[in-house]
């Protein structure tokens, strides 16, 4: 339900609707828990794989750090949304001119295939390690699969929402096993919490990890999921029609939106950035330094869990790369929508969206050429289109003309300029590191 029907039916500015008065639930099973299964997704399982085996528990700190950003950055995603009743595709539209914010559009439908492109392999390997499908065919099923799960988002937006809390939910329990059946984990995490690097080799996988975690597309997706849910009728002369910011009449049902927004945003993403942990350190814990093949792909390192700790534990990891690749796509679909939605204000449809974002992914699939490599490529696009969502989301929410009274605190503003650029100059070296090699 949107707040534009609900600021219709009768209620004052700022009274309590039905659902504000289950804010609770409404805060554990939001928004940010779509955004947060791209922070899980088959991208995140090939870095936190490879950083455990490759280098043990030291690179835990960036991983808490990154995901400390992506809290950020998912917060003033969600605000904008909140604040103007618009996304951050919209907004571009409104204040940027058409050549920029056609080089935006085109930028971001590329993130979207590439996207696509790391949850369809990650899915089809899931596939072939648990049925032996081969890898072209289980594309196709990962793709017909997330198809089928895009009408319940037409049936409304809590429905989607609740599922993809559950597959987050689902990750979280198999990685907590894995990690309890790992030995000592608590004191392998120990020794990564010390900020360090070792060589120029961690300090690129660094950048893998950061690139993996800051999604440009969940960025986009976050903003329009709040404006749709959040959003307010804006008065005439708003952001809807080129004009002015937000107005106050309805300062006080915003105000506790975002409160709402703020406990989503920490939950979600609190509970993406474990799943994170728990692979990062059962993969230190078990693969560094005996089982170093581990790091080379996900095949061998669902083989690396059956040989050490036994077939119970490669399944774990299968049945969650598979959770990962199934909900990362259905996310990367309605993320597709919002791109051309919010850029261009047209949308095409779905299926033929499903075909054409599916296309290169089944193409690498059906080559035979390594999947594994397929989604490093995936990743390294993906750190192209980083900054052109973290800047304008950064110049907006800083911006009183779109904000009004929600704009960010100059601390806040600050600090998103600086992680901009600590992610830009990661991921850069990443580029050169990938491109040198």
């Amino acid at each position: 339900m949107s707040l534009a029907k609900t600021a219709g039916g009768g209620r004052t500015p700022g009274e309590r609707g039905p659902w504000l008065r289950s804010g609770l639930s409404y805060a554990l099973l939001g928004p940010a828990f779509v955004a947060a299964i791209a922070y899980v997704d088959p991208g995140n399982f090939a870095t936190n794989v490879q950083a455990g085996a490759a280098f043990g528990p030291l690179l835990l700190w960036v991983l808490l750090s990154a995901n400390v950003v992506a809290m950020l950055l998912q917060y003033l995603s969600a605000k904008l949304g909140v604040a103007t009743g618009m996304s951050l595709p919209q907004l571009c539209r409104v204040r940027y001119r058409t050549p920029v914010v056609w080089g935006l559009w085109a930028q971001a439908e590329a993130i979207v295939v590439m996207t696509d492109l790391a949850e369809v392999v990650g899915g089809a390997i899931a596939l072939q390690l648990l049925f032996g499908l081969p890898l072209w065919l289980g594309g196709l099923v990962v793709g017909a699969a997330s198809l089928a799960v895009m009408p319940m988002r037409g049936r409304g937006q809590r429905r989607f929402e609740v599922l993809m809390a559950g597959c987050l939910a689902c990750l979280l329990g198999l990685f907590l096993r894995q990690v309890l059946g790992t030995g000592s984990p608590v004191a392998t995490a120990a020794g990564g919490l010390l900020p360090r690097l070792s060589g120029a080799e961690s300090l690129v996988l660094a950048g893998g990890i950061v690139g993996a975690t800051v999604m440009p597309h969940v960025i986009y997706l976050h903003s329009a999921l709040t404006s749709d849910r959040y959003s307010l009728s804006l008065a005439p002369g708003s952001l809807e029609t080129g004009g002015g910011p937000p107005g106050d009449r309805d300062r006080p049902l915003r105000r506790r939106l975002l409160r709402h927004v703020r406990a989503d945003v920490l939950i979600a993403m609190g509970l993406a950035g474990a799943v994170n942990v728990a692979l990062l350190v059962s993969a230190a814990t078990l693969f560094h330094p005996g089982a170093p093949e581990a790091a080379q792909s996900l095949g061998a390192a669902h083989d690396a869990y059956g040989r050490l700790v036994g077939p119970g534990a490669a399944l774990v990891f299968a049945l969650a790369l598979l959770v990962s690749g199934l909900a990362g796509t259905s996310v990367g679909m309605y993320a597709g929508e919002v791109v051309m939605g919010g850029f261009l204000g047209r949308r095409i449809p779905l299926i033929l969206r499903r075909v054409l974002t599916m296309a290169p992914a089944l193409a690498i699939l059906a080559s035979g050429a390594s999947p594994t490599a397929a989604l490093v490529i995936s990743q390294v696009v993906l750190s192209f289109g980083i900054p052109f969502a973290l800047f304008p989301l950064i110049a907006l929410t800083r911006d009183p003309a779109v904000m009004g009274r929600w704009v960010n605190r100059p601390a806040t503003t600050y600090g998103g300029w600086a992680v901009s650029l600590v992610v830009v100059g990661l991921n850069a070296a990443l580029l050169v590191s990938l491109l040198g090699g």
